[in-house]
């Protein structure tokens, strides 16, 4: 039963909007005048008739309950999800003013949820009997893999001829090569069906054109990548942790073995990043027993939005399995078994030292690793020159903030939500500074995303 007393914020309900587009059309929603018999019930169910172009209102049903997060259903012919009356219905409903009654649900929308939970049912009923099926042919798959290992070698030691060719002729000739030599490449690692590797070649070939100081980043991505590379050719002398490692950064698929760990997950923070091809969206949890936080990626095809959607705030509890793999904090979402309701609780925090040198551990056990989780506390956003960083309120110490934010709303909301007070903040913490990403106000507020 989702907990009815304690409503979503308009940010949380935001959050679900699969794009900028819809976020702005349900805001305009939000408000009672097109709404008709907007109601909710105890079992978290809320639904309304909404007023359009047509001669008859569009239905909305939205379960609020469901475990594996919010489930929708408009006559509208929108394929969104949620679409722009679900986001409306919701910011109404969030909006606490009567607008939404509380009573038992129309026919229809009481018809569409007890289907998903019948269908819900029925699924957990036969989800354990498909062990019937026949597993595939072990010795297949281990000479798929074989294969697979041998192209990826082949492609490493092609790249380091590449690397050993580009030192060799010294680094002004990768700014007269221009990018085509770095495509051409990525494509062979490609190829070698090593997506990790081309990855980063393709990164290398944007440095040549990013401003002052550019050799010394191109030489500090070559020496990782190099790294990378050793570390594939000699994976079998490794650790075991540290080869896992070895394996995903090369772009090897792997799976959530680890054992399932139970606790109360809060959402720190939730954020897309999108490229021709792909949308990932990356959800950082927070388990409240365990002290551990973890990551769920979760992807949608090009203009899609991914299907996993947990707005910040809001805490479940859940099962979730790690991926191997050296100081690896991605996770796979296992069962709920609550739906997600909002919390007032927040993670402990660091000092900037210690998130600093938290960082610096985990680089020990992966050093082609970006950015690590961290959650400051008591930190003031204070401008420096023309930067700006986290300082400590109670000491000497700060951490800058990561430059490209410099220009972003986000900066400017935890600017705000501080005015000049302490505040908790959660981001990544990298090489190119602390990338905020939520943060709460002193006492007992709500969290405010920053994404």
């Amino acid at each position: 039963m989702t907990q009815q007393g304690v409503r979503w914020t308009a940010d949380q309900v935001l959050a679900l909007a699969p794009d900028a587009a819809s976020r702005t059309a349900g805001s305009k929603l939000g408000a009672a005048g097109p709404w008709s018999k907007a109601g909710s019930s105890d079992e978290g169910t809320v639904w309304g008739l909404c007023r359009g172009s047509g001669s008859r209102p569009y239905q909305t049903v939205i379960d609020i309950a469901d475990s594996t997060g919010p489930a929708y259903k408009c006559t509208c012919p929108s394929r969104k999800f949620p679409c722009k009356h679900a986001l409306g219905l919701l910011l109404l409903w969030a909006g606490e003013d009567g607008s939404v009654s509380r009573g038992p649900a129309p026919d229809w929308a009481e018809q569409w949820i007890e289907g998903r939970r019948e269908r819900a049912g029925e699924k957990g009923t036969t989800g354990g009997a498909s062990g019937t099926a026949s597993p595939g042919d072990p010795e297949a798959a281990r000479r798929r893999a074989q294969r697979r290992a041998e192209r990826i070698t082949a492609g490493a030691a092609e790249l380091e001829q590449r690397l050993a060719d580009l030192l060799r002729g010294g680094l002004a000739s990768a700014e007269q090569a221009g990018y085509g030599m770095w495509e051409e490449t990525a494509a062979r690692m490609v190829d070698a069906q090593a997506p990790g590797l081309a990855a980063r070649v393709r990164e290398l070939g944007a440095i040549p054109s990013s401003g002052p100081g550019w050799p010394v980043r191109l030489l500090e991505e070559c020496a990782l990548l190099h790294l990378l590379d050793q570390g594939w050719l000699r994976r079998e002398r490794l650790p075991d942790d540290l080869a896992a490692t070895v394996r995903s950064r090369v772009g090897l698929p792997g799976s959530a073995d680890g054992p399932p760990v139970r606790d109360r997950w809060l959402v720190l923070a939730q954020y897309d990043t999108a490229d021709t091809r792909l949308t990932t969206r990356r959800i950082w949890l927070h388990g409240a027993e365990t002290d551990r936080t973890v990551l769920l990626l979760s992807y949608g095809a090009a203009g899609r939005a991914p299907e996993l959607t947990l707005p910040v705030g809001l805490a479940f509890e859940a099962e979730v399995s790690a991926y191997p793999g050296a100081g690896q904090l991605r996770a796979a979402l296992g069962e709920r078994f609550t739906p997600p309701a909002p919390a007032r609780t927040r993670p402990p925090g660091l000092t900037t030292p210690q998130a600093a040198a938290r960082f610096g551990e985990a680089l020990r056990a992966d050093p082609w690793l970006d950015s690590q989780p961290v959650t400051l506390a008591r930190v003031i956003p204070t401008p420096v020159d023309d930067t700006w960083q986290l300082a400590d309120a109670e000491g000497d110490f700060g951490l800058p903030i990561t430059p490209s934010l410099l220009s972003r709303p986000g900066l400017w909301r935890l600017a705000a939500l501080s005015g000049g007070a302490p505040v908790t903040v959660f981001g990544e913490c990298g090489h190119q500074g602390f990338t905020p990403l939520t943060a709460w106000p002193e006492g007992d507020g709500e969290p405010v995303s920053l994404c």
